[in-house]
């Protein structure tokens, strides 16, 4: 069975096709076309039309990639939310066409879960606690009978937008967030900032705030003032272990709470070195496996090929006024039906 995937929920326009032959599962192309803007962050409707214009582009060379013909692909997937409404409403107007002019079988997939399965499958796991870190979602799940069960969550803004934010401010690039991480390797003061977890929840968007303030403020020493301000690297350096210790904190919450033997983190902010190193290190104190699923952390079509595959198999169909797209598209209101 040969499964394509359509990803399109915010920066990337990702193709993903799949081959399951008799249960071993194999990639055949990983196309991504990213949107990057010449200033500032996303504009939802710029995003849009550079994935309008890369759609056909990425389809195509997909399958010139995996060697196979539109006319061979068995399955078509796409990502339904959550996400950008106009990026989301593309992807899904590309996924559509093919599956109505084709007459290929389409499913929408849910855009975080597509997150958690491609993790579980290349990383063989069982039933992992789950650190789901990207641009607009900040989830700590563990799956419970049929639904991934949301036991914290960020309560303002994800962490990936955080990083984004704050680079924004300080003048970096967008995405930010790979920016910030090579900064903070050369920090050397750590400047308070806000701490805020409540429970097993935490809250971003005081850290951020108060991040960008530090940019003019002047340092202190023996409550004199230096003629020098913080520094970007010392400012990044803080920001980032600040988050992440929080992040940590109520993971290892969870873990304890939830007894799990397994840990994964997911997501594009699950592409931090430095993230990686601390719930490695966390994990090790509690006796857990630790997971990332290296190369398919950012948004990819395989992930969208492979939840589509699995929700297939498990006899889920959709019918096409059901593929509508679902911009706030709840990660515990998905029902798994699948092992």
């Amino acid at each position: 069975m040969n499964v394509l995937g359509i990803e399109g929920t915010a920066h990337t326009f990702g193709v993903g096709i799949i081959n399951d032959s008799e249960g071993e599962l194999k990639i055949l192309a990983d196309v991504r076309k990213v949107y990057s803007p010449a200033e500032g962050g996303i504009n939802p409707y710029f995003a849009a039309e550079f994935m309008a214009e890369n759609a056909d582009i990425a389809i195509k060379e997909a399958l010139k990639i995996s060697g196979l013909d539109i006319k061979e692909i068995n399955l078509l997937a796409f990502s339904q939310g959550p996400g950008l409404g106009p990026t989301l409403r593309t992807a899904a107007t590309s996924a559509r066409t093919l599956s109505l002019y084709h007459n290929i079988p389409l499913l929408g997939v849910n855009h975080c879960i597509a997150h958690i399965e491609i993790g579980i499958e290349r990383e063989h796991m069982k039933n992992p606690l789950i650190v789901y870190a990207s641009g607009g979602n900040t989830q700590i799940l563990i799956r419970r009978e049929n639904f991934y069960r949301i036991f914290g969550e960020t309560m303002d803004i994800g962490m990936g937008n955080m990083l984004d934010k704050f680079g924004r401010e300080m003048g970096l690039k967008h995405p930010a967030g790979p920016k910030v991480e090579e900064l903070a390797k050369n920090g050397k003061n750590f400047i308070e900032l806000p701490y805020t977890v409540k429970g097993a929840n935490l809250c971003l968007s005081g850290l951020l705030t108060s991040a960008i303030r530090k940019k003019d403020d002047k340092m202190k020493k023996d409550d004199k003032i230096l003629n020098k301000t913080f520094t970007l690297e010392d400012l990044c350096y803080s920001l980032q272990e600040t988050a992440f210790s929080m992040l940590v904190e109520v993971s290892e919450r969870a873990l304890a709470h939830l007894n799990a033997k397994e840990l994964l983190l997911t997501g594009g902010v699950g592409n931090n070195k430095r993230l990686q190193e601390m719930l490695m290190l966390m994990a090790k104190e509690h006796n857990v496996k630790f997971f990332v699923p290296t190369n398919y952390c950012s948004d990819n079509g395989v992930m969208i090929a492979l939840t589509g595959l699995k929700m297939f198999k498990a006899n889920i169909r959709q019918k096409f006024e059901e593929t509508k797209v679902k911009q706030r598209f709840r990660t515990d209101k998905v029902e798994i039906l699948w092992d």
